[in-house]
């Protein structure tokens, strides 16, 4: 592969504390990156950079990591521009519509599960996105929650069971009966293919005790803990996550103070979802408040076709700034760096030596353009695994 130059940067963004201006971005000016075997081998001033095989001129634009999508529903089929079309109108959002997308992708190929995966993961990829994790939870059967993982297993190593997305209509009336398929034959056929076990545990959907038991079979199973808590008001999903070591706590709506002192005590990034209120029109989750009590923050983009269809980072990080009180610098770290801790990864959303060399080109000499210019498509190239992927 040889070693590749990335030169003539107006602004790098290194997320490295204590380096470069000493914030929490570690940005440096008048940088260069060196790239070698799909890594970032070398970090510095443009002045001292070694040589390389190839070069990639950044014309002065600001370089970051690539973002970090660590909530995504990608394995589906159907639309469901109606039910959003009904929101805007006025009815509210209650999870119901996840039913529907459940009966298109029973019914779906595999080809086409496929072909949607890949259109999706292509749209984030030109938008910026290197890293994204994607769930299960459309198929509820033994059969499609594993076909689904598996065709998410050929994009992405970061692949999340969520047998637990909501009770399927066979089930009505027998929830203990579905819990019962989700923690034996279903999590044994999906979990050859997952990384991550999740629940949504909401108020018409997965109650505590449910949730508990699903995801404590999954942790025996050898799978990481994740979990959907706290968006429709607020429930116990964001205390048990805590106690059960969870990666993750996604959505952060509705939260007490105990469940804000519970994540700011542990480790557990809440992962906020600022796509999903865009497009419910609900009440956006207060980041400051979680960030002023120091809580580790993630952004991403829940990208499903019911809720949240979108795969644009960058539309999520002028939304943060916009709708949740987050600065630019806040929002961008949250984007890349925080949805690797949400992943459990240090080889992401950072750019120093031995990091996976995933980083953006913008088009625009500083990281607050991308909230600045909200709308705007600013991505100029993409660079996944050391490789150019997508140049404007």
């Amino acid at each position: 592969m040889g070693s590749l130059l990335v030169d003539d940067i107006g602004e790098l963004v290194t997320n490295v504390a204590g380096t470069g201006d000493g914030g929490p971005l570690g940005l440096r000016r008048d940088a260069a990156v060196l790239i070698e075997d799909g890594r970032i081998a070398w970090v510095g001033p443009a002045r001292y950079a070694p040589a390389a095989d190839r070069r990639v001129d950044a014309r002065g634009g600001a370089v970051l990591p690539g973002f970090v999508d660590s909530h995504a529903h990608l394995v589906f089929a159907g639309d469901r521009a109606a039910e959003f079309a009904a929101r805007m109108a006025g009815e509210p959002y209650t999870g119901g519509g996840i039913r529907t997308t459940v009966g298109a992708t029973r019914a779906a190929s595999d080809g086409q599960l496929r072909a949607t995966v890949r259109r999706l993961v292509g749209e984030a990829l030109r938008q910026g996105t290197t890293t994204i994790e994607t769930k299960s939870g459309y198929g509820l059967t033994v059969a499609d929650e594993a076909r689904s993982l598996r065709i998410a297993a050929e994009v992405t190593a970061e692949t999340t069971f969520l047998g637990a997305h909501v009770v399927p209509a066979e089930y009505a009336g027998r929830p203990d009966d579905y819990v019962g398929l989700v923690c034996g034959p279903m999590l044994a056929a999906a979990a050859p293919y997952a990384r991550w076990v999740d629940v949504f545990c909401e108020r018409g959907a997965f109650d505590a005790d449910h949730a508990r038991a699903i995801l404590t079979v999954g942790q025996a199973a050898g799978l990481g803990v994740r979990l959907h808590a706290n968006q429709l008001g607020p429930g116990p999903g964001v205390q048990l996550g805590v106690e059960l070591g969870a990666a993750s706590v996604d959505h952060c709506t509705h939260l007490s103070d105990a469940d804000v002192d519970a994540l700011a005590g542990s480790p557990t990034v809440a992962t906020l979802l600022p796509g999903a209120e865009f497009s419910t029109r609900s009440p956006y989750p207060d980041a400051r408040r979680l960030l002023d009590a120091g809580v580790t923050v993630a952004l991403a983009t829940d990208c499903n076709p019911g809720s949240s269809y979108t795969s644009s980072m960058p539309f999520c990080v002028a939304l943060a700034v916009r709708e949740m009180r987050m600065t630019p610098a806040e929002a961008v770290w949250a984007a890349t760096a925080g949805g690797a801790r949400a992943l459990r990864r240090d080889d992401v959303g950072v750019l120093r030596p031995g990091a996976r060399a995933d980083l953006i080109v913008l088009d625009a000499p500083s990281h607050l353009h991308l909230a600045y210019r909200p709308g705007v498509p600013l991505i100029r190239q993409v660079l996944h695994n050391g490789v150019p992927q997508c140049r404007s």
